[in-house]
């Protein structure tokens, strides 16, 4: 139980340290891949997300979703690429290739779908390479470049204000 203490206190000053790193340096480009992250806890509808591509003019392999869990047993999700505590060591080290991989992809734009303040997500997250990242409400306005307000429970309402805000930004890649 302490080691769990001690291991929290290092993933969070590794977030610390990222956050207080970054250099704000987003670079808005036309959407071309998309990363979403989701707390398998909160969303148990992958169907969703699928819409999003259509909506976004992109392929549906340049959209990658992964879920993170507090659950203790993994396998009885039904989400293709699902990680948990366990994938993530001492100072927020990444133990899992393919959770490593997702990170270390520059997605255009990295969605993180999760409305629960949780540590884990919000590592997940920072350490992201995506270029555009945008989120649901969010406590620490440093993690995102774009907060979108809305709830959980609510995909359509977010996916009609981050198009909106993808149009401004002229981000959006043309349907050809």
């Amino acid at each position: 139980m302490i080691l769990k203490g001690f291991k929290e206190n290092s993933i969070k000053k590794h977030l610390q340290s990222i956050l207080n790193n970054s250099e704000g340096t987003s670079k808005a480009q036309v959407i071309e891949s998309v990363g979403i992250i989701v707390n398998a806890d909160e969303v148990t509808n992958l169907a969703m997300f699928d819409t999003l591509t259509s909506s976004l003019h992109i392929l549906p392999n340049k959209l990658k979703v992964i879920a993170y869990t507090e659950a203790k047993n993994t396998e009885l999700l039904s989400w293709e690429s699902c990680y948990s505590p366990k994938d993530i060591g001492w100072n927020g080290t990444i133990l899992n290739t393919e959770l490593d991989t997702f990170l270390n992809t520059k997605y255009d734009l990295l969605i993180s779908f999760y409305a629960t303040d949780l540590l884990h997500l919000k590592l997940l997250t920072a350490k992201s390479e995506a270029y555009f990242k945008a989120s649901i409400f969010q406590e620490d306005e440093r993690l995102n470049d774009l907060i979108i307000q809305t709830p959980l429970n609510d995909f359509d309402a977010f996916k009609i204000e981050l198009l909106k805000y993808l149009q401004v930004f002229k981000t959006l890649k043309h349907e050809a």
